[in-house]
């Protein structure tokens, strides 16, 4: 069976393309970095999720001499001209403070109608072989911004974004179950497209 490694410390996003592997027919083992503890994180330098999502992929597979699979994603608000993007998970100049990070982004949005906020995540998920092929996949879910957070699920901007789908819904991003986050997500739909696609770069 091939084994692929995918760049991330994350069991529930391991977990996650795991089923959409099995779903789709692909018979691989699908490894995450902690069974790589010798390799060192990457440095995200990129200033557009594919590129990103490559650096990670193709540092992962010469590391590992494997497939390696990364993805980048984010939010990316209209009037904000797609800001806060590849920075999203430091928007509020400390990585990964979720709480911190929502609040300057509804301060910087307090005055704008509420027509006028729409916004989308995105997500960019890289294939790399270790003989440098690579592809990317993209995913995005549109929805508009709320202006208190509500829900207890998800992470980062979830609590204060609201999907499109389905039609009519009025639900926060964690607010619904993670089923029906996965349905619909960004990182959802590039790792199905990703998946689909998988088959004819194991078999090169």
């Amino acid at each position: 069976m091939t084994r692929l490694v995918l760049a991330t410390h994350n069991a529930g996003k391991v977990t996650e393309l795991r089923q959409i592997l099995a779903d789709v027919g692909v018979e691989a083992e699908l490894l995450g970095m902690d069974s790589f503890p010798e390799v060192a994180d990457v440095v995200e330098t990129g200033v557009t999720f594919a590129a990103n999502a490559l650096l990670k992929a193709h540092a992962v597979a010469q590391a590992t001499q494997l497939p390696a699979i990364a993805d980048d994603s984010g939010l990316a608000v209209d009037v904000l001209g797609g800001s806060p993007g590849v920075f999203s998970a430091r928007w509020a100049g400390r990585h990964g403070d979720d709480l911190l990070n929502l609040q300057l982004l509804l301060a910087q949005l307090g005055d704008v109608p509420d027509e006028h906020r729409r916004a989308h995540f995105a997500c960019a998920a890289a294939l790399a072989l270790p003989d440098g092929t690579e592809q990317v996949w993209h995913g995005t879910m549109p929805g508009y911004l709320i202006r208190e957070p509500r829900g207890a699920g998800g992470f980062g901007y979830d609590p204060i974004f609201v999907p499109d789908e389905p039609e009519g819904n009025t639900l926060s991003s964690a607010e619904i179950t993670p089923e029906q986050k996965n349905a619909i997500s960004h990182r959802g739909q590039a790792f199905r497209s990703l998946a689909a696609d998988l088959p004819k770069f194991l078999n090169t």
